[in-house]
């Protein structure tokens, strides 16, 4: 009697519900020890083991004392193929409930999750788009049959679909400022849409394309029931990061505040001229604030910043309590902590900063290839 080998695709999508669900998920990845140990899938209920595929190559017996004898078993590679592969190898042992990941890390480096934060005054809703796999975060902010979205990713027809299950259009692109550790999608929804690009002038020095200028206390109303995202001009990541004052209850921090972490001002090569400007913005500025404002930052660098659903958020008077970039209260100590034993670089940051500023124009599949890995823009992310 011959038994049929059985394995399945599991999605980005559902991979993301084990991680945010606390669900038991074993993972056996067989891409490459460094790509492994740089950048995985992680959560609080995800075991996870890393065997290169190549020793794979004469069957998985070896490494079936490894492998929990219940429970669902996940094989990921970086594109999908060599996942296949072992999966079927694990499925002819007999093995139950084995699955590979559709899309392969590729996959998971580009699903975003919407998850929402609140209901708005007068009718709004604002919404955080979780990239769970590069720790990015987005923002749409929609009333009254209108939309804005806030530091927009390249996966464009994520936006552009939720929108229009909601019945809104897409008016405004907002960019908090220019980015080094991922594509943005901004410049290129609102001229598919007919919607209006913002960018701080600061960070557009050298960009080669018309946006229209985000300048600080610029305020733009999203519907009828004016929504105002109020601009806050607070460098310190770039020259021209911006935060937004979203409903008079949101502060839309981009890179320069993150939950557990604060944003490096070195992906631009000036580090030591952009310190001051950090810890100016951070230690004044965000301090003229109010302590009730729930911080939504635009990345998240380790999977303990995620809350109930996945959400990203914090009260801006607890992060002044917990979280340590704000807790600096030496100049001198300061500047150490945010120029010296960073974290490595994103990928081909200085390739995504260029594309960003409409230098060079990437294919898909190149632009897929410069993100992947983690964010890296905290200076805690190591």
């Amino acid at each position: 009697m011959t038994t049929t080998a059985t394995y399945q695709p599991m999605t980005a999508k559902e991979v993301t519900r084990y991680v945010l669900d606390k669900q038991p998920l074993f993972i056996l990845d067989v891409r490459n020890e460094g790509d492994y140990n740089d950048w995985r899938i992680e959560g609080d209920s995800i075991e996870s083991i890393n065997v290169p595929y190549f020793e794979l190559l004469e069957g998985v017996d070896g490494i079936m004392d490894r492998i929990p004898a219940e429970g669902k078993v996940l094989v990921v590679c970086a594109k999908e193929g060599s996942s296949i592969f072992v999966a079927e190898q694990l499925a002819e042992t007999g093995r139950a409930e084995v699955f590979y990941l559709q899309g392969g890390m590729k996959a998971w480096s580009e699903y975003l999750e919407p998850v929402k934060v609140a209901d708005l005054k007068d009718g709004g809703e604002l919404y955080q788009f979780v990239r769970i796999g590069k720790g990015c975060l987005s923002y749409m902010v929609l009333s009254n049959g209108e939309a804005a979205t806030i530091d927009t990713l390249r996966m464009t027809d994520v936006f552009e679909q939720f929108a229009a299950e909601k019945g809104a259009t897409i008016k405004h692109t907002i960019d908090t400022h220019l980015h080094a550790d991922h594509i943005s999608g901004g410049r290129q929804l609102a001229e598919k849409l007919g919607a209006t690009y913002w960018l701080p002038p600061k960070d557009a020095g050298e960009v080669t394309f018309e946006y229209a200028a985000l300048n600080d206390a610029e305020e733009i109303t999203v519907g009828d029931t004016q929504i105002k995202i109020q601009a806050i001009y607070s460098p310190g990541h770039t020259i021209g990061s911006t935060s937004f004052v979203v409903d008079d209850r949101y502060l839309l921090s981009g890179d320069i505040l993150f939950v557990e972490s604060i944003g490096r001002p070195d992906l631009a090569g000036l580090a030591e001229d952009w310190v001051g400007d950090l810890r100016n913005t951070l230690y004044n500025r965000y301090k003229e604030l109010s302590e009730e404002l729930v911080v939504l930052p635009a990345h998240f660098g380790k999977i303990t910043e995620l809350g109930e659903g996945g959400k990203v958020s914090a009260r801006l008077g607890d992060l002044y309590q917990n979280n340590p970039g704000l807790n600096i209260h030496d100049e001198a100590e300061f500047r150490r902590a945010v120029t010296e034993n960073l974290p490595q670089h994103p990928n081909a940051y200085q390739q995504i900063r260029q594309t960003n500023m409409g230098k060079i124009a990437p294919t898909s599949d190149e632009q897929r290839e410069m993100e992947i890995g983690p964010n890296r823009c905290a200076i805690h992310d190591k």
